[in-house]
């Protein structure tokens, strides 16, 4: 069965959707996005994405084209069409088709934002064969641009570092600016020391996870020592345990920082109960 996508309030099957040349995230990137994963069908932390979706928009004083009723609906009916039982749904908004290429922003008055949207099937996302081994690292320069707290789609340079760890036959990068830890590529960074728990403060350097909130607030309910600041790599080596959280992967024991194994070189307990918590407690708020 062909995939069924969503573009401008149209279900389409995958080969007939289509985008202007002149969509202005096509040209420059004008875009945000999300992704929400899916688990027994269900939309997992929704709310937290449409809000982080909502202030991505407005940072870039880009007008809504579609609300959050209209939003979830849209959601649940590309999992029921295309039979989800666990994957991701990927959205993305645009500024729009202004008809021609310009710098200059078109006014929302006369040109509407794009909104497509389709899913991805992953049966073993909860289960997924890395959250036992898991992931190697290697640290890399931070060269993006300064607002990191937008999630758009200007995703040239993580993939960039994607591709070096993958040339370092390793699972991914982690970016290190001023010689402190900022995120991985498509994920927020932590180490773990004794009782305590520490990941990088929120500000414009890195995305403000809907995945690290979560994981962070169970953290704290289940007594753990939360502190948020920069730390260097080295920090991270020295650590009892690393791990990785966003959408995609939950939570991800990191085993190993450019070549120098993190503890015994294993998954550590802290990131294996912060899995199955997050894991618990999101399916119970499934939506």
């Amino acid at each position: 069965m062909s995939r069924i996508v969503y573009v401008n309030g149209e279900y389409l099957p995958e080969a007939e959707a289509k985008i202007s040349v002149f969509d202005r995230g096509f040209l420059m990137a004008d875009a945000v996005y999300e992704v929400t994963s899916v688990l027994e069908g269900k939309l997992i932390d929704f709310d937290g994405h449409a809000k982080r979706l909502e202030r991505s928009m407005s940072e870039l004083d880009m007008v809504a084209p579609i609300s959050n009723a209209d939003l979830l609906a849209m959601h649940r009916e590309l999992v029921r069409l295309n039979g989800i039982d666990q994957g991701m749904i990927y959205l993305q908004v645009t500024r729009g088709n202004p008809g021609d290429r310009s710098f200059v922003f078109p006014d929302p008055e006369t040109t509407k934002g794009t909104v497509v949207a389709f899913t991805q099937n992953i049966p073993n996302l909860a289960d997924a064969p890395a959250a036992k081994t898991g992931f190697k690292v290697i640290s890399i320069p931070d060269v993006r641009w300064g607002r990191r707290d937008i999630k758009t789609t200007q995703l040239l340079y993580p993939s960039m570092g994607k591709m070096m760890a993958k040339k370092a036959r390793v699972d991914d990068s982690w970016f290190v600016e001023d010689g402190m830890v900022t995120e991985g590529t498509s994920n927020n960074a932590y180490f773990v020391k004794g009782n305590k728990i520490v990941t990088r403060h929120l500000g414009s350097e890195i995305l403000h996870g809907i995945t690290r909130a979560s994981v962070l607030r169970f953290a704290a309910e289940a007594q753990f020592e939360i502190e948020e600041r920069a730390f260097t790599v080295a920090e991270a080596q020295a650590a009892d345990e690393c791990f990785s959280t966003a959408a995609s992967i939950f939570v991800m024991p990191v085993v190993e920082i450019d070549g120098v194994k993190v503890g015994d070189g294993t998954p550590g307990p802290v990131a294996k109960r912060l899995r199955e918590l997050y894991l618990d407690e999101m399916r119970k708020a499934a939506v």
